[in-house]
């Protein structure tokens, strides 16, 4: 057989087995997914308390930059790797068998990701539980609480915390002062949440793209409409553009830290979902011949401004505690890390005058899918028989 003929065989094999490969609906679907992938906990939850804790606008532009010149490139080429190969993480790396220890790690990331991710969607379900009754419980103060609310009507403010904070760190976590009374029984009600999360993560995985691809249009817009709900509301309140200029107001001398850069490169990673066998297992369901550069364009863009007007949200919000407690230095009004956003978005949407409980209910629900559709990071199709051929597509570790 000449080499002609063979080179002729093995395009048409790959042609039937392309024709024979479950695709999405039309390239929308595909763009909305990806969306709704990369639009996350990355944006809505990490990329506030990231910059929180490197300085506001000394961290926004490195990652600008690193999201520019490593994000999107390695967005671009992790598509292309999975529409060329046609299938998930593992058979993208048989190109290279040297690599195949990659795909492998990126799998076990994934499935480490997810047990975090749960933890988080736990907290947010257990937010939308709270939403539904007849007032906010963390618009105002608790006697259990003592002197260290702030209920807005206090005439020394200073030293004092939000409620949302103190609703957060005592009705939520059931935080001790200290470990010396030992970490204390499982909370029953964050324990219920777990378990719904983890079912929720179950059907996301089962159904597959027919189902997801479709509810991705409405995924892929709905979080952004709460977003600039909440945008709208922060920029209005008195000395929220004191820590939307701090957010942005870079401390130039910082940026010669390269712990800062470290972070940036980091975060740009977490949100756009790279490196985690995702993005390639989404593109493997594309055309061989589509055009994804346009995709990425926008995709890495919507992702850069989700996570822009997440911060202006936060530090809105800082920015109004800021005021209200009488802090001049906005980096310590609140305690920084993983609880800001649940102390920031809280506090925003308690300050809408009217029904606050309407917006309360999906923004708990959008950081909530948002954390059930990241754990398509542990789906990674793997060649399959006929027999096999939904349930072994989509590996779970």
């Amino acid at each position: 057989m000449s080499q002609q003929q063979t080179q002729l065989m093995l395009d048409n094999n790959k042609e039937k087995a392309q024709q024979q490969t479950e695709q999405w609906g039309n390239g929308l679907e595909f763009l909305f997914s990806c969306i709704s992938l990369s639009v996350g906990l990355g944006n809505i939850w990490r990329f506030p308390y990231i910059a929180f804790q490197n300085g506001g606008g000394t961290f926004v532009i490195p990652y600008l930059i690193a999201l520019l010149v490593i994000g999107r490139p390695v967005y671009y080429l992790e598509i292309s790797l999975g529409q060329f190969r046609g299938g998930g993480v593992l058979r993208a790396f048989d190109l290279a068998p040297l690599l195949k220890g990659v795909a492998a790690g990126q799998v076990l990331a994934t499935g480490a990701s997810i047990t975090y991710y749960s933890s988080i969607m736990a907290l947010t379900l257990r937010f939308l539980l709270a939403s539904f009754s007849a007032v906010l419980p963390w618009s105002s103060c608790r006697e259990s609480w003592g002197s260290d609310c702030y209920d807005g009507g206090s005439v020394n403010a200073t030293g004092k915390m939000s409620p949302a904070q103190l609703y957060f760190e005592r009705e939520i976590l059931h935080e001790l002062p200290n470990i010396d009374q030992g970490l204390g029984l499982p909370n029953w009600q964050l324990v219920a949440c777990l378990a719904v999360a983890w079912l929720i993560i179950g059907g996301v995985l089962i159904r597959g793209i027919k189902s997801s691809g479709k509810a991705a249009y409405f995924l892929g817009v709905f979080p952004y409409v709460v977003l600039l709900l909440l945008l709208l509301r922060a920029v209005t309140l008195p000395g929220a553009w004191d820590g939307i200029v701090y957010f942005f107001k870079p401390q130039w001398r910082e940026l010669l830290n390269p712990l800062v850069w470290y972070a940036a490169v980091t975060q740009v990673f977490f949100s756009l979902a790279i490196c985690f066998g995702t993005v390639i297992t989404y593109a493997s369901y594309n055309n061989f011949n589509k055009n994804v550069y346009n995709d990425i364009v926008i995709i890495t863009t919507m992702d850069s401004c989700s996570s822009i007007i997440a911060g202006c949200i936060t530090f809105g919000i800082l920015g109004n505690l800021a005021k209200q407690t009488g802090i001049t230095d906005i980096g310590s009004v609140v305690k920084g890390g993983t609880g800001l956003a649940f102390i920031s978005y809280p506090e925003a949407i308690a300050k809408f005058e009217y029904v606050p409980q309407a917006l309360a209910a999906p923004s708990a629900w959008a950081p909530a899918y948002c954390a059930s559709s990241a754990t398509n990071l542990a789906s990674g199709r793997v060649p399959a028989g006929p027999s096999l051929a939904h349930w072994l597509r989509w590996a779970s570790v």
